[in-house]
């Protein structure tokens, strides 16, 4: 039996990253070439050298920055000589703790500059680290798919994945450029879909609630070795009773990219969350 992407070409943005690394092993043991795309070499190589110890198809590292459009067409030109993309993951993103607050609602003392050392209120906020953030997660989804919708309009096709995020539809408390991107990443999912589908060209987004990566150790902790306050909350939040891995969202990457599986899906948004969503705080 033939392997599920035999002969694809993926692109994937963000693929140092702990999340879309583990995303682009799993493609490229199904056949696909990966092109790994992101701002650290040295983390794009580690993701090659997982791919090739597990036996998938060797890829290629790009380093880019997709909130640079030169950039974006020259990476671009890359993938086209390799036969042109067939799969898009927008797996970059990301917040800035500069540009957060450390408070979680106003405070009178942030006018006066009274607030104690190392507290930051939102008129306090980091205004280009601000965004920075919105042009990551909005910017850095728009213009790789307009760059890679070319080319699979002329292949007849493609399937392109967004990351949106919990706070897609809820924003969390001091996240409010990280918030407003990825609440543009669900919104613009829905209205390329509705442009590209005359061209076969499905897109979707993955909804990822609170992963595990060393960030998220460093400000939530962990289940198996105690909580921050913040991680008790998401614990507390979260049926499931755990945060997500990188492996709970392989097999819906997978069903999305899927054709055969997904041929009349596009334009939603799929939380992968524990069943964060389900609960009101209440």
């Amino acid at each position: 039996m033939g392997k599920l992407f035999e002969g694809k070409v993926a692109v994937v943005t963000g693929a140092g990253g702990t999340l879309c690394s583990e995303i682009a092993i799993e493609i490229a043991l199904e056949g696909c070439k990966v092109v790994l795309v992101g701002r650290s070499e040295d983390k794009l190589i580690r993701t090659k050298e997982k791919i090739e110890a597990s036996g998938g198809v060797i890829p290629v590292i790009k380093i880019a920055d997709v909130r640079d459009a030169v950039a974006v067409e020259s990476l671009a030109k890359t993938v086209e000589e390799l036969g042109g993309c067939d799969f898009l993951i927008n797996g970059a993103g990301g917040n800035d703790a500069k540009a957060m607050p450390t408070i979680t609602k106003f405070d009178p003392r942030e006018l006066t500059g009274g607030l104690e050392d190392g507290q930051r209120g939102l008129f306090n906020v980091d205004m280009e680290a601000f965004e920075r953030v919105l042009l990551t997660n909005t910017m850095g989804t728009f213009l790789p798919t307009m760059a890679f919708a070319k080319q699979m309009v002329k292949k007849g096709g493609g399937a392109v994945i967004n990351f949106a995020s919990m706070n897609s539809y809820c924003p969390l408390t001091r996240c409010f450029a990280y918030a407003m991107g990825k609440a543009a990443v669900s919104n613009l999912t829905q209205s390329l879909a509705a442009y590209f589908a005359p061209a076969n060209i499905r897109i979707n987004a993955i909804a990822p609630g609170f992963m595990v990566n060393e960030r998220s150790k460093a400000y939530l902790g962990t289940v198996e070795e105690g909580l921050t306050k913040r991680g008790e909350q998401v614990i507390s939040h979260t049926p499931m009773g755990r945060f997500g891995e990188a492996r709970d969202l392989i097999g819906c990457v997978k069903w999305l990219l899927n054709d055969e599986a997904s041929s009349f899906v596009t334009g939603i948004t799929i939380p992968v969350d524990g069943g964060f969503l389900t609960l009101g705080g209440v």
